[in-house]
């Protein structure tokens, strides 16, 4: 059993094929950093047209990887959203053209589904689990109970996280991507040199806020040189008070589940942010506290790429979850709303 998963939600190119046998054959990524650092951001009309200038040489790539052909595929799959609306377009319709020429399966995909399932391809993580899933536009805890079947604990109120990295990240100069760059200038800071808030700890339930935090930044910075010192102690500094304010909205989750008597035993972390080696450091701490296991992919499988997108299809393609080429693209896609869609 081959999928080959294409993945255009935002500003990466990523088309991987998963075999179900041999795990991944395949996983090409096409980065549009330097067309966005500019910007410091992501251009949606810039990634519209980066997606379409790349993808047939990706694919191209992908299937060479591999040593496959069209022939040996048993579907195609694609993410149909949430996402940027114009690149979603292009890789649908890239992924709905091929299944239609050559008469295979075609499997309309939750880039968010595509995220919350990757760790079952590299730790064979079993339902259910909890699920941090934190990225540039999205944090969220989420039960994840099988294919299809999320509950929602708790979610960001303002900024995603990931955000929030790359927010602060440019008010400190270090530039785009802020994430990774906050990860490396915090490698010789003091992450107890500056007294930043801890978003939402203490509160009852799982939501998150960044947005506090961001401003935080903003504020103490008003009036200082940027320091090579001052920006390592700053970027250290705003790492662990993410990584403390994420900690205990998953530690807020594990207690509602046991209130609940429902049992887990495993915390999966999963988007862009879960490739932060201090956070995951401090989940896997919480996790252990929790006597459960605790999953990140790699860091190539955390951020966005085709094969989360093949695997989560050949999940679905197992449960007989096959779409249809008019199935739609959407700019918002809530996991929430999957269950209604099979």
């Amino acid at each position: 059993m081959l999928v080959l998963g294409i993945e255009t939600s935002c500003d990466d190119t990523g088309i991987g094929i998963v075999d179900a046998a041999k795990g991944i054959r395949a996983n090409v990524v096409a980065s549009q950093l330097e067309a966005h650092k500019p910007y410091g951001g992501v251009v949606p009309e810039i990634a519209a047209r980066a997606h379409l200038d790349v993808i047939d040489d990706v694919l191209a790539q992908a299937l060479q990887d591999s040593g496959l052909c069209f022939g040996d595929l048993s579907a195609i799959a694609a993410t149909t959203g949430p996402g940027l609306i114009g690149g979603v377009m292009v890789g649908s319709m890239m992924g709905k053209a091929i299944a239609a020429v050559r008469h295979l399966p075609f499997i309309s995909v939750n880039h968010l589904e595509a995220h919350a399932l990757t760790a079952r391809l590299t730790h064979d993580v079993a339902f259910p689990y909890l699920l941090l899933l934190a990225s540039g536009g999205h944090c969220q805890l989420v039960l994840v109970r099988g294919v299809g079947d999320y509950r929602v604990l708790g979610r960001t109120i303002d900024d995603a996280v990931g955000e929030c990295f790359d927010k602060s990240a440019k008010m400190l100069g270090l530039g785009y991507p802020g994430g990774p760059k906050i990860e490396q200038a915090a490698l010789t800071g003091n992450p107890k040199a500056f007294p930043l808030p801890r978003p939402m700890v203490g509160r009852i339930g799982c939501d998150f806020s960044f947005s506090g935090l961001k401003t935080a930044v903003r504020t103490f910075l008003e009036g200082r040189p940027l320091t090579l010192a001052l920006v390592a102690d700053v970027a250290a500094s705003l790492q662990a008070a993410i990584a403390d304010s994420v900690a205990d909205r998953a530690s807020h989750a594990f207690t509602m589940l046991k209130e609940e008597g429902l049992v887990v035993t495993s915390f999966v972390a999963a988007g862009g942010v879960a490739a932060n080696q201090a956070l995951c450091a401090r989940l896997t701490r919480l996790a252990q506290e929790n006597n459960v296991f605790f999953a990140a992919p790699p860091p190539k499988l955390c951020t966005d790429n085709g094969v989360m997108v093949a695997w989560a299809g050949l999940e679905r393609f197992r449960l007989g979850l096959i779409d249809g080429l008019d199935a739609p693209a959407r700019p918002r896609w809530p996991l929430e709303d999957l269950r209604r869609t099979q």
